[in-house]
């Protein structure tokens, strides 16, 4: 029996995408660049918000241009990252029954861990034991480190965990950490890139994801 879930945050257990949206849309205008569909932003994220920024500004754009569009995104998301973004369908209830079960819970984000502590906070503050976003002088993933400190802080081994996500970076971050992974598929990537970066385990809705769990 696994001891540990680790959740990945943004498309795993927040539908946070319109946020992000609004809010690079924001920093651009402010910065007279053209602004992106919801379906584009979907593509950038993953990597940080400084890559989702640098993924955003038109190219050739200079690196002092860019801290300023990230300076901008970074204060704007502060103030309105929640004003749209919601748990997906079904996951209250999933880490109720995983708590219920006895399990440990954690979310490991490439978003700033300022933004991953008030969305907890605000969402999941009775079912999470540990959370940590983007700090200085920790890798981002898919480097396992963040992974690695997580378990270490809560005296877990890796094949005591699991981690669950919706991205290509998520699935590269389980295989860094040596722990096992579960895809989601109501998440920002689909199936088949996924299939393509060696998730092997998929589930549907929550329930699948708690049936899979339990079995592991």
């Amino acid at each position: 029996m696994k001891k540990l879930i680790i959740f990945d945050l943004d498309g795993t257990i927040l539908d946070t995408l319109e946020d992000l949206t609004d809010s690079t849309n924001f920093a651009l205008s402010q910065n007279n660049m053209p602004e992106h569909t919801i379906s584009e932003v979907r593509s950038f994220v993953g990597n940080g918000i400084r890559k989702l920024i640098e993924r955003a500004v038109p190219q050739n754009t200079s690196v002092e241009v860019i801290d300023k569009v990230f300076a901008d995104f970074k204060e704007y998301y502060n103030i309105h990252c929640m004003d749209k973004t919601k748990p997906y369908t079904g996951i209250t209830d999933l880490m109720d029954k995983l708590k219920k079960a006895g399990y440990k819970l954690a979310i490991i984000s490439n978003k700033a861990d300022d933004a991953v502590q008030i969305l907890r906070e605000q969402f999941y503050k009775e079912y999470i034991d540990y959370a940590a976003g983007e700090i200085e002088g920790v890798e981002r993933k898919p480097s396992p480190e963040s992974v690695n400190i997580c378990l270490a802080d809560m005296q877990i081994l890796k094949e005591e965990a699991v981690y669950v996500g919706d991205s290509d970076v998520d699935v590269a971050t389980a295989y860094n950490s040596g722990v096992d992974f579960i895809a989601v598929l109501w998440g920002f990537r689909d199936k088949t890139l996924l299939l393509e970066n060696g998730a092997k385990k998929f589930a549907e809705d929550t329930n699948e994801l708690f049936d899979i769990i339990s079995k592991m």
